[in-house]
């Protein structure tokens, strides 16, 4: 088969899950990626034949989105443009991770496809919302990357057409300890926004991972890091417990490793308010606001003694299988 694989570059969740698939996806066929959005910072080691700067987010200084970047960098006359360019129907399989280029291509050219990744878990009304349900959250949902079929990917299965997370093999066939370090991984909160309240709990040694760090360095007990797989997979892997963000595949793994998360949704992002509910529901302390008392909250944090249930890993073959045979139904 030729395969033709969209992945959304906001982010780097998408662009992990994708590393992760290439291997056994080859085993069915030759496979083409299309990388949408220009915001990612991890090393892309795929086989990229199509790009687009399509939709992404940015985000504010300290843990907001940040509109005016966003609206400004959506270019549509280009969008219509690359949607029309993509050779589609040279491919058997489309499968689209959360791409409305992609979404857009297939609706132009009258192709079929299949929305396969995280986001295509919220098609279901079963899956883990806020209290405050956001209208145009949900609308975004539903329409950015529309296909004919979805399979969906989250922390439980809420859902008949959802599956367990894909879990990197690193993760997998590591064995997890406690070196007594807190992994940081907070992409949209800049560094200024952070180092105090982290530098007010010198006792605890933090591994620090910015996209504005070139190179490993310490200065007292925060260790910073370029955002890099190979060095986060270690530290998540040897770590007490992470501070991240209300994305998926972190918290995932971090669950499936049985480690301590604090979680910090991106303010105003629907998609993490939602991923937050479900965490919560695992027992998952979440945190909307940082504030003066951040380093407090680090400290009671860690004093909590926290057991989340077992998070199971994706089997990939059995999904993709899944995934073609849906396909041609």
């Amino acid at each position: 088969m030729k395969i033709f694989y969209a992945i959304q570059a906001t982010g780097n969740g998408h662009i992990s899950r994708a590393t992760q698939l290439y291997p056994y996806l080859k085993k069915f066929g030759e496979v083409d990626f299309f990388l949408s959005g220009n915001n990612a910072s991890l090393d892309i080691d795929l086989p990229v034949k199509f790009k687009s700067k399509g939709c992404s987010l940015y985000y504010s200084k300290c843990g907001g989105l940040h509109y005016w970047n966003i609206v400004k960098n959506i270019k549509p006359r280009q969008i219509y443009k690359d949607a029309d360019s993509l050779p589609l129907k040279e491919y058997d399989v489309i499968i689209n991770d959360f791409d409305s280029v992609t979404a857009l291509a297939c609706k132009m050219q009258k192709v079929h496809s299949v929305q396969f990744g995280h986001q295509a878990s919220f098609i279901s009304a079963h899956t883990p919302r806020p209290e405050k349900r956001s209208a145009m959250g949900e609308f975004i949902f539903k329409n950015y990357a529309p296909a004919p079929q979805n399979i969906g990917l989250h922390f439980e299965n809420y859902d008949s057409f959802i599956r367990p997370p894909i879990i990197k093999d690193e993760i997998v066939q590591a064995e997890p300890k406690n070196l007594g370090h807190i992994t940081v991984y907070l992409p949209s909160f800049d560094k200024d926004c952070l180092e105090k309240a982290f530098r007010a709990v010198p006792s605890v040694p933090f591994h620090w991972f910015l996209d504005t760090v070139e190179k490993v360095h310490t200065v007292g007990n925060i260790t910073y890091y370029p955002v890099n797989q190979k060095k986060f997979n270690t530290s998540l892997i040897n770590c007490e417990g992470i501070i991240t963000g209300g994305g998926f595949e972190t918290p995932a793994e971090a669950l499936y490793l049985g480690k301590k998360i604090l979680s910090i949704p991106i303010k105003d992002h629907y998609e993490q308010e939602c991923n937050a509910a479900a965490l919560k529901k695992l027992g998952v302390p979440v945190l909307y606001e940082v504030g003066n008392d951040f380093d407090q909250i680090i400290e009671n944090w860690l004093n909590m003694d926290i057991v989340y249930p077992s998070m199971q890993a994706n089997n990939i073959p059995e999904t993709l299988q899944y995934l073609f045979d849906t396909y041609k139904k």
